[in-house]
């Protein structure tokens, strides 16, 4: 599952920063999922997240309604990049920036997409591995959900950041059979309509 809307008011590309925390609509997002997760009437038996506030507080309700405490996860955390604490229009208009933008592919701006790709499947596999059945939530970040998603379709890592299908409180579905990852499901449980959603590169 991705994070609900983010506070920022500046609009700014937050990052690992610290305090962000969920607005009072991400935190209406958040619990929309956990109530669509709640409503498959799976068994969930583990709940994981990254260490960053907005996906903590988005564990939250997953906490509430499942009575799942979250493991936090390095792993499962947001991208390093070199744009935090600006934002992204005017930052790619500043001649100093472009040379964070010559090698989209790896992305020169931050952790490269390989390096995602393997602490995503690590995280994955893990969390697999000592479930005892039943489903898993891990509540993630754009990049990483979706660059998961490319990396098990056996789509190029590359891609457009606007053209991402990963809304905010969204929930991809994974399954592993014979070692191998693949998805299943997508959803997007919680109303988004006029949310905020630029802290994501």
């Amino acid at each position: 599952m991705r994070h609900g809307e983010v506070d920022n008011p500046q609009r700014v590309l937050y990052g690992r920063l610290p305090n962000f925390a969920l607005s009072a609509d991400g935190q209406q997002m958040a619990r929309a999922a956990a109530q669509y997760v709640q409503g498959l009437g799976r068994p969930v038996t583990a709940l994981y997240a990254s260490p960053l506030q907005r996906t903590r507080e988005s564990a939250a309700p997953f906490t509430e309604l499942l009575g799942l405490e979250a493991v936090i996860d390095e792993r499962v955390i947001e991208p390093t990049n070199v744009f935090e604490g600006k934002r992204m229009k005017r930052a790619v208009l500043n001649p100093a920036n472009w040379r964070h933008l010559v090698r989209p592919s790896i992305p020169s701006w931050g952790e490269p997409y390989l390096e995602v790709v393997a602490r995503m499947d690590a995280a994955m596999t893990e969390a697999w591995n000592e479930a005892d059945g039943g489903d898993i939530i891990i509540v993630s970040h754009q990049l990483p959900i979706w660059i998961t998603h490319l990396a098990v379709a056996g789509e190029q890592l590359k891609h457009d950041p606007r053209k991402r299908r990963c809304a905010l409180s969204s929930v991809t579905s994974f399954e592993r059979t014979g070692g191998v990852w693949r998805e299943v499901a997508y959803a997007e449980p919680a109303t988004t309509a006029g949310a905020v959603d630029v802290g994501a590169v």
